[in-house]
């Protein structure tokens, strides 16, 4: 099987390629949406922050975060997966989602009163969806697939999230 040190980095490489290509998958529905003569080329920059985004923080943190969830609330612990999924929910995702919208106003060059502006705008229409979307999916994650595969099964369901994501800043 793989060291952890090759998990760790198979799961940042699959958190960059996974997080571009819900970007790309954004701007190709909606090209396709649009009249054919009056859509843009693709814009190359917006996965590519995603892709930084998802190799320097997505990946990483969900590796680490999955690890010390194991520690922290173990498998023993009575309701220990209800544990873990509202510690996940009430402090991970906020965070996360935070950590988002800050990151790709920070790679889009815009400023903190930008940031704080994007922020006010869209922090909390995106956490209520995420805690529907993601509650379901996170309830699954931590109570039924491996260790090993968490951080996997939560960057396919991030393809279709970071999808809706970047579609929050047209």
């Amino acid at each position: 099987m793989y060291s952890p040190a090759q998990r760790k980095y198979r799961s940042v490489i699959i958190s960059g390629v996974l997080s571009a290509l819900g970007n790309l998958l954004t701007q190709m529905i909606e090209k396709k949406s649009r009249k054919k003569e009056n859509s843009p080329s693709l814009d190359v920059s917006g996965p590519l922050r995603y892709a930084v985004y998802g190799f320097f923080f997505t990946g990483p943190l969900s590796h680490h975060f999955y690890l010390l969830l194991e520690r922290w609330v173990p498998p023993e612990v009575p309701l220990a997966g209800v544990k873990r999924l509202l510690l996940e929910r009430l402090l991970v995702a906020p965070a996360f989602l935070l950590l988002f919208f800050l990151v790709m106003n920070f790679l889009q060059g815009q400023d903190a009163v930008a940031a704080v502006a994007t922020v006010r705008a869209h922090f909390w229409p995106a956490l209520r969806t995420n805690w529907r979307v993601w509650t379901p999916m996170q309830f699954i994650n931590i109570n039924y697939v491996p260790l090993q595969f968490r951080v996997l099964f939560a960057n396919l369901v991030a393809l279709f999230w970071y999808a809706y994501l970047a579609s929050l800043g047209k």
